[in-house]
């Protein structure tokens, strides 16, 4: 998985950047093939704005978090992404090759 991290109106320290990696990381598990992710903090004030693009297969996925500091907003980001990816991934399943009447014997 490559991550790419921006800031917008706020310096990405080392500290963010380790922290955002080691929370997406956990997202590689979802699929086998190499994947694109795009992270941009920002600042909204009050509010702290963590925002996320994932690229798998020709697809763009986008979620966004807001909260009352960085770390939550990140956080709730990868909590969001980690759900897109699981309905992603289950509307990727081939749905009819499940059971049907014509591929089992008791059909006729």
């Amino acid at each position: 998985m490559r991550i790419e991290i921006h800031g917008h109106q706020i310096d990405v320290t080392p500290a963010l950047r380790d922290y955002v990696e080691t929370k997406m990381e956990r997202l590689a598990r979802h699929f086998e093939r190499p994947c694109e992710l795009r992270v941009q903090l920002g600042l909204e004030k009050p509010q702290h704005k963590a925002e996320a693009t994932v690229i798998i297969s020709g697809r763009s996925l986008h979620a966004d978090a807001l909260a009352v500091d960085m770390y939550a907003a990140i956080d709730l980001l990868a909590d969001k992404i980690d759900r897109l990816l699981v309905k992603q991934k289950s509307k990727m399943v081939d749905h009819h090759r499940g059971e049907s009447p014509a591929r089992s014997e008791s059909f006729g």
